[in-house]
């Protein structure tokens, strides 16, 4: 059996639950205690050399991290992922965009914000994030206004992965009023058969509002 290694506030592990629930797919959770220095183990180091979750490993003991590196494993050979070179590639631009553009600045903002770590960042460093923050909403409305899903047509782990930071972009002091496409797209991706609509806040670890170690 597939084993995931997770820790329940991570939207990055969401994207991976989430695309595990679309396929049926049983898995066994390992919980890592990332604010507790578990990732920073030797034993986890050998399954991820990031010390971030998630990762999975594999029934013949092959690991993999990085949440949308996981999802494009999962996903081959499923509608969740196109079959042609081109719909592929469109989802791997989407992919590539919710890294640098979402994860790294609406993440981050929602993150310190959820810990109350925000006040300890320095304001230049916020204000650079909530302008990138600002941008990518922006790209996101532009091209959802012409079509209902990132990649076309359909329902892809363009969608997953985008839908898991942006989405919660509220939690991160960023309001979504300006953005009506967006807007109408989450509610598309929030009306998928199975969608995982619990979301855990960092209050359900204590441990949460340290530094990672």
């Amino acid at each position: 059996m597939l084993t995931l290694y997770d820790y329940l506030p991570s939207q990055n592990g969401w994207k991976v639950r989430q695309l595990l629930h679309h396929l049926g797919q049983p898995y066994r959770s390992v919980q890592v205690s990332i604010f507790e220095g578990e990732g920073q183990t030797a034993d986890y180091l050998r399954i991820n050399p990031t010390g971030t979750v998630p990762a999975i490993q594999l029934e013949d003991g092959r690991v993999l991290a990085e949440s949308n590196a996981i999802l494009a494993y999962l996903a081959e050979g499923t509608p969740y992922l196109p079959s042609d070179v081109f719909g592929r590639a469109k989802v791997f631009q989407w992919l590539c965009f919710e890294q640098e553009r979402v994860e790294s600045v609406i993440g981050s903002l929602r993150f310190w914000t959820m810990t109350g770590k925000l006040p300890n960042r320095p304001q230049a460093l916020i204000d650079l994030k909530r302008k990138a923050s600002l941008r990518a909403l922006g790209m996101l409305e532009s091209e959802l206004a012409t079509r209902p899903f990132l990649a076309g047509d359909h329902y892809t782990i363009a969608d997953i992965a985008v839908f898991a930071y942006a989405s919660r972009a509220e939690e991160a002091g960023l309001s979504l009023e300006p953005y009506p496409s967006f807007r109408a797209w989450i509610a598309r991706v929030a009306a998928q058969p199975g969608f995982l609509a619990t979301m855990y806040p960092y209050s359900v670890d204590p441990q949460a509002s340290k530094e990672l170690r």
